[in-house]
């Protein structure tokens, strides 16, 4: 394994309600590199084999090198997607958490939130000094987690489902009690899958629903975008590429340049033209208000996830 946990000094965590300088992205070279190399010779265990586990597996192996030898997954009663994971990505898989975690090093809880509690009651006696623990589950606190994995470093993680094309951005929280090589180790695993940033644990349920629900709200924006293209007598296929490489364009344009969105709006927008009376129409419709809405909404219930 790529780290001796328990014997490293304990790193600090992020300034509390903040980002932390060291957790600003990187660039895709360095992705590619030390990132993977930080991951050689570690076991990587994933318990739940849904969606984010899913999206993790394929950008681990198919977009950032890693040998599929050394992931297992286990989930609680779908026998056919773990099936399904081995012959897609060459991956291990068991039926037995017992087996899992026995034969890893870094265990990813990548179950809905209500499994959680279930999954730590089993997995909790299991677990031994050495391991190290990164949870993915919206809404679930490290008290809790730390509680029921006392003997291993247990950190947060938000990603999303870019991940699968090592285009995600995850916030990564801890309690402070990680030491440098367990952290190095986990933010390593994720920097394969896009980009980092470290935030206080207070920070992560705003997070969830700017970042790992964000993608959702841009999907709905593309199907809205797609329909009208349609409706307008695109061909359906011509309508959708559009919207893709707009969307697509738009962010790389706000990524390379460094310009604020509001700028870049403003330079597409002539006084009198097309999109100054397209934007014109979301404003009367409430788009700006509804979008924001919509994230206040999904960190509401990511609280209440945590508030059980």
């Amino acid at each position: 394994m790529a780290t001796n946990g328990a014997s490293d000094k304990p790193r600090r965590g992020a300034g509390r309600g903040g980002v932390a300088r060291s957790g600003m992205a990187r660039s895709a070279a360095s992705r590619s590199g030390v990132p993977r190399q930080r991951l050689a010779g570690t076991r990587i265990g994933f318990i739940g084999a849904g969606n984010m586990a899913d999206a993790m597996i394929r950008g681990l192996v198919q977009r950032s090198g890693v040998n599929p030898a050394t992931i297992v997954a286990t989930n609680r009663s779908n026998h056919d997607r773990l099936a399904r994971l081995e012959q897609v990505y060459g991956i291990r898989t068991t039926r037995e958490k017992s087996d899992l975690v026995a034969g890893s090093d870094l265990l990813v809880l990548a179950v809905k939130p209500r499994d959680i509690p279930d999954v730590l009651t089993v997995v909790g006696p299991m677990v031994r000094r050495g391991q190290v623990c990164v949870s993915v589950a919206a809404g679930v606190p490290l008290a809790t987690l730390c509680a029921a994995l006392p003997r291993v470093p247990v950190l947060r993680a938000m990603p999303n489902l870019a991940s699968s094309v090592a285009a995600s951005v995850t916030a990564l929280a801890t309690n402070g009690g990680v030491s440098p090589g367990a952290h190095a180790l986990v933010r390593g695993m994720f920097e394969c899958l896009g980009r980092v940033v470290e935030v206080s644990e207070e920070c992560m349920d705003a997070i969830t629903a700017l970042a790992g629900s964000g993608p959702a709200y841009v999907y709905r924006m593309m199907e809205a975008m797609t329909e009208a293209g349609a409706r307008l007598g695109l061909p359906g296929d011509v309508a959708r590429l559009l919207a893709e490489e707009t969307v697509f364009g738009a962010a790389k344009l706000v990524r390379e340049t460094g310009e604020e969105p509001a700028v870049l709006r403003q330079r597409v927008t002539s006084p009198g033209g097309t999109t100054m009376a397209g934007l014109q129409v979301l404003e009367e419709r409430g788009f700006r208000e509804a979008l924001v809405d919509a994230i206040a909404r999904a960190a509401e219930r990511a609280r209440e996830l945590r508030m059980g």
